[in-house]
C-alpha cells in the first residue's frame, strides 16, 4: 500500500493544479464580496465556470483565471454577495396580489374604503368572477365587523358578494351574499364543534357578523372564483421578477399543494391536491424559473403517519423539474394572535376571553407524525405563533430526535411568542428559527391588538431573536409574502433596530447585521434543504449572486433599509438589472 501513496498524492496535486489553472467563463473583481462561507467570508474577486463558483479570492488570484473567452466585470468597489433566500414565501399568491385590489395594511375610514372598492370594481382590480375582493386588510378593521355589515350589506352591495381579506391571510370579512354562498348562517353557527365556534363572528341574535378566521375563512375561500391557469402563470412570472429585483434567488413555498380557494387550515390532501405545483412546472418549462423553489406540502395537523403516503404520491408527480425541489411538509400548529382573532395557542389565557387560543395539533400524537416525516428524510416546517404552539412543536421534533438522529434540519416559523424555557432547546434539537423580523415593530399590531390581551411575560418575549441567538439557535430570514413585503433589506434593518411608529419593541431583542446577512444566505439555504447547492459563494456551489448599490456591510441602518439591487445573477447568468 505504501508505494501507492506518492502516486495518489501526485494525482491530487495534479488535479488541484488543473482546477486552479482552469479558465473561468466569468470573472468579477475589485469588489467588496461577502461569500457567506465562514472559512473565507470577505474577498475581492469571484470566478464562475459553467454556472458554478470556480474560485474566490484576491484580485490577483482570480485574474489568473482570465482567458480569451472570459467575460470580465470590474465591480468598481461595489458590494457583492450570494443571492438571498427567503425561508417562507407564498410567492405565487404574492404575484396574484400584485395586480389586484390591495389595501397594503393601510387603515382608512369605511367611507373611504367604500370609495376605493368602487374604484377597484370599475377598473377591474377587485373583480374575481362575480365576487368583489380586496386583499391586504389590516387586522385593526375586524373590531368593526358590525359596522362593515351596515355598510356592505345594503344599497348597491346588497346583492353583490364582497370579501375583504386580511393581510395575515388567516382572517377576513364577508358580506351576507358571500356568507350565504358559503352556507354560513345562524343554524351553522349553532351546529359548529367547539374547536370551530370562534372561527366565525356572530351578532347578538346568533347570526354571523361576517368576521372569519382560519377554518371559518376556509369556508368562504373555497367559494371564491379560482384564477385561470394563464393568470396563475402570469402571477408566477411576476413573482420571480419581483423577487429577483430584490436580490432573492431562492425561497421556500410553504403551502405549494394549496391553491386559491382551497382550504389551507383544514386541508385534507389527496394525490390530486397539487395546488400551485403545476404553475411552477409550467414556469420551469417556459424557461422563467430564475430561482430555486423548495415546495412544501401542507399536511393536516391531525394527520397520522399513514397519511404521508398520499403526500408522497403528489411529490412523485413533480420530480425532475429544474430548480424545483419538494423537501418536506408544512404543518399549522395554531393560528394568529391579534385581537379579535386570537387563535394562536398560548400558555396563559388571553385576558379578555380567558381562552388559550386553538392548538391545531394533538400533543399526544404529534411526535409520531413528526418522527414519521423525519424517517422519510423529509423536513418539517411548523407554523407556530403562540408560546404553547412553539412548545408543542419542539416537543414533536424532540420525539423524532429521540427516535433517530437523521441529520434532517427541521424549522419552526413565525415564533411570535416564545417562552424563555424554549430558547435553549433549538440548538440541540437542530431546529432553525425561521423568523419574519420585519414584524418586530412597536406598532398598532403589537401594542394595540396584542399587548392588552397577553401576559407581561409573553409580550416581553415577542419575536425574541436575540434571546434565541444567545442560546445558540440558528436564525433564518423569512417574509411570509404576501402577508408582508418580501423586501429582505427592510427586514434586516428592522431586525437590527426594532423601531416602529409607536417606539421600540423590546430593544434587548435587537440582533446584529452579520447575523442577518447569514440569516438570508447560508442559514436560509439550510432551512430549505439546499445548503450543499446554494447559500454561499463556495467553490462548486451554484453561482447565484447579487451586486448592490451600496456597501451593505458598513452603511447606517436607514441606508441598509433602502438598499437597491443593481444586478442579480442566477447560475452565472444575469437575470435582473434595472434596465433589463
Amino acid at each position: 500500500m505504501k508505494r501507492f501513496i506518492p502516486n495518489l498524492l501526485m494525482a491530487a496535486v495534479s488535479f488541484a493544479s488543473m482546477e486552479a489553472m482552469a479558465a473561468a467563463d466569468l470573472v468579477l473583481f475589485n469588489g467588496k464580496i461577502f461569500t457567506a462561507d465562514r472559512a473565507q467570508p470577505k474577498v475581492q474577486a469571484l470566478a464562475v465556470q459553467d454556472g458554478k463558483v470556480l474560485q474566490v479570492g484576491s484580485d490577483a488570484q482570480i485574474k489568473a483565471l482570465i482567458a480569451s473567452g472570459t467575460k470580465v466585470v470590474d465591480l468598481g468597489g461595489k458590494a457583492l454577495m450570494p443571492g438571498l433566500i427567503d425561508s417562507h414565501s407564498h410567492a405565487i399568491f404574492g404575484g396574484l396580489e400584485m395586480t389586484s385590489a390591495n389595501m397594503e395594511d393601510e387603515v382608512v375610514d369605511l367611507d373611504e374604503l367604500e370609495k376605493r372598492l368602487k374604484a377597484w370594481r370599475n377598473d377591474g382590480k377587485a373583480r374575481h368572477g362575480d365576487v368583489l375582493g380586496v386583499a391586504g386588510m389590516s387586522s385593526a378593521y375586524w373590531a368593526q365587523a358590525e359596522a362593515f355589515g351596515q355598510k356592505f350589506n345594503v344599497g348597491e352591495w346588497a346583492k353583490v358578494p364582497v370579501v375583504f381579506t386580511g393581510s395575515d391571510h388567516h382572517t377576513a370579512w364577508a358580506n351576507n351574499v358571500m356568507l350565504e354562498r358559503a352556507g354560513i348562517d345562524a343554524a351553522l353557527l349553532k351546529s359548529l364543534p367547539d374547536a370551530e365556534k370562534d372561527t366565525i363572528g356572530k351578532l347578538a341574535d346568533g347570526s354571523p357578523n361576517g368576521f372569519l378566521v382560519d377554518a371559518g375563512w376556509d369556508r368562504v375561500a373555497s367559494k371564491m372564483p379560482v384564477p385561470s391557469p394563464a393568470d396563475m402563470l402570469k402571477a408566477a412570472q411576476s413573482a420571480v421578477r419581483y423577487n429577483n429585483s430584490l436580490g432573492i434567488t431562492a425561497w421556500m413555498d410553504p403551502a405549494a399543494n394549496a391553491a386559491p380557494g382551497e382550504p389551507v387550515f383544514a386541508l385534507k390532501p389527496t394525490e390530486n391536491t397539487v395546488g400551485v405545483l403545476p404553475v411552477y412546472k409550467a414556469l420551469a418549462e417556459s424557461g422563467g424559473m430564475s430561482a430555486h423553489v423548495a415546495a412544501l406540502l401542507v399536511a393536516n395537523p391531525k394527520s397520522v403517519p399513514a397519511d404521508l403516503d398520499t403526500l408522497d404520491k403528489v411529490r412523485q408527480q413533480f420530480q425532475g423539474i429544474p430548480n424545483l425541489t419538494l423537501p418536506g411538509v408544512k404543518i399549522f400548529a395554531d393560528g394568529v394572535i391579534e385581537y379579535p382573532a386570537q387563535s394562536a395557542a398560548m400558555i396563559d389565557p388571553y385576558s379578555n376571553s380567558h381562552k388559550q387560543g386553538e392548538l391545531l395539533i394533538d400533543p399526544k400524537h404529534f411526535g409520531e407524525l413528526v418522527s414519521a416525516i423525519d424517517q422519510r428524510g423529509w423536513l418539517v416546517h411548523i407554523h407556530a405563533i403562540g408560546d404553547r404552539a412553539v412548545r408543542e412543536s419542539l416537543n414533536g421534533i424532540a420525539q423524532a430526535r429521540k427516535d433517530r438522529q437523521s441529520g434532517v434540519t427541521h424549522s419552526i416559523t413565525h415564533l411570535q411568542m416564545v417562552n424563555p424555557k424554549e430558547f435553549a432547546r433549538f440548538k440541540p434539537l437542530n431546529v432553525i428559527a425561521s423568523m419574519q423580523l420585519l414584524w418586530a415593530s412597536a406598532d398598532e399590531y403589537t401594542l394595540d391588538m396584542i399587548k392588552p390581551y397577553v401576559s407581561v411575560l409573553a409580550f416581553r418575549y415577542q419575536y425574541p431573536a436575540h434571546s434565541l441567538l444567545k442560546q445558540g439557535a440558528t436564525i433564518a430570514g423569512a417574509s411570509d409574502w404576501a402577508v408582508s413585503s418580501p423586501n429582505p433589506w427592510n427586514a434586516m434593518a428592522q431586525a437590527i433596530s426594532r423601531e416602529g411608529p409607536l417606539g421600540v419593541l423590546n430593544a434587548d431583542e435587537r440582533i446584529d447585521r452579520e447575523t442577518m446577512l447569514y440569516a438570508y444566505t447560508l442559514n436560509a439555504a439550510r432551512t430549505i434543504g439546499l445548503e450543499k447547492q446554494i447559500g454561499s459563494l463556495s467553490p462548486g456551489k451554484q453561482a447565484d449572486f447579487i451586486v448592490l448599490d451600496r456597501d451593505v456591510f458598513s452603511v447606517d441602518n436607514k441606508a441598509l433599509h433602502d438598499t437597491q439591487v443593481l444586478q442579480t445573477w442566477f447560475a452565472g447568468r444575469e437575470v435582473y438589472a434595472p434596465t433589463l
